[in-house]
């Protein structure tokens, strides 16, 4: 059996749809199973990450588990997970972890913390660590839908952002493949795009224009934390002024590891057509 944490998320959702078209045994872990909308076949558990007492039951035959981080409060997990026999933890990490610059900030020593304490714990452990994800555009759809229009500074700023599916596709061959055990897996999309060359190609895919609209520092983090602890959006809007114009690394991690072309920015944008209509 295998347990997936996470799993309404934008990730654990699909690593769900995964294992099952594998013909892999799945239970998942939510808050509440009465509105996960999960596919038929996984057993749906209640529980809570923070909530240690609740996992024994969700933890019974299972031999690998795919954790989604909650900073600072996997003890409680792994101690259970460590009791119950489970062999083999896939963590979701982040590129922040061995990033020159993100790595001495806060959310790159918050996922590095995570990693060392999974190691720390016996299990046999896999970091899956995924850059900037793509769903993270999904917050323009809004201002696409009614003016047309994204606001955000450095429109300039180059990533490589990979699809949440290719993920969770990644977790998926971790779970099931012992040889991907005790191994960590940095992730990138196929491209390296600007946030204004992103806006085009949603553009394109929408059969419509779009209009990138420059905003101030001051401005973008304003909106940024609506949404986003201070700290995190201004750790941001840094790495975005560092990568303006820059050419950034793109990995080949996820043809490796699952066989297939990671999916490019127009294959997501397609995939996410209802949202940005």
């Amino acid at each position: 059996m295998i347990l997936v944490t996470g799993a309404t998320g934008n990730v654990g959702r699909n690593l769900v749809s995964y294992l099952l078209e594998a013909g892999h045994p799945v239970r998942a872990l939510t808050r509440d199973p009465e509105r996960a909308a999960l596919p038929d076949g996984v057993e749906v558990v209640q529980g809570d990450l923070e909530q240690p007492d609740t996992l024994a039951a969700a933890l019974k035959g299972v031999t690998g588990a795919f954790l989604f981080p909650v900073h600072g409060r996997l003890a409680g997990f792994l101690g259970s997970a460590v009791a119950a026999g489970v062999q083999h933890v896939v963590l979701l990490s982040s590129a922040s972890v061995t990033d020159e610059y993100l790595s001495k900030e806060r959310m790159g020593q918050l996922n590095a913390a995570d990693e060392q304490e999974v190691a720390a714990s016996g299990l046999d452990w896999t970091f899956v660590r995924p850059g900037p994800f793509m769903v993270n555009d999904l917050p323009w759809a809004w201002g696409i839908r009614a003016e047309g229009v994204v606001r955000a500074a450095y429109g300039a700023a180059v990533t490589a952002p990979v699809d949440e599916r290719d993920i969770a596709a990644v977790a998926a061959h971790a779970l099931t493949d012992p040889r991907h055990r005790n191994k960590a897996y940095e992730l990138t999309g196929p491209q390296g795009l600007s946030q204004i060359e992103r806006v085009r190609i949603l553009g394109q895919v929408l059969g419509r224009e779009l209009v990138f609209d420059e905003l101030t520092v001051a401005e973008a983090r304003e909106r940024m934390t609506r949404y986003l602890p201070g700290e995190t959006a201004d750790s941001l809007l840094r790495m975005y002024a560092r990568q303006s114009g820059a050419t950034v690394p793109v990995q080949p991690t996820v043809q490796e590891v699952t066989g297939r072309p990671a999916h490019t920015y127009a294959e997501w944008a397609v995939h996410h057509l209802g949202d940005f209509r």
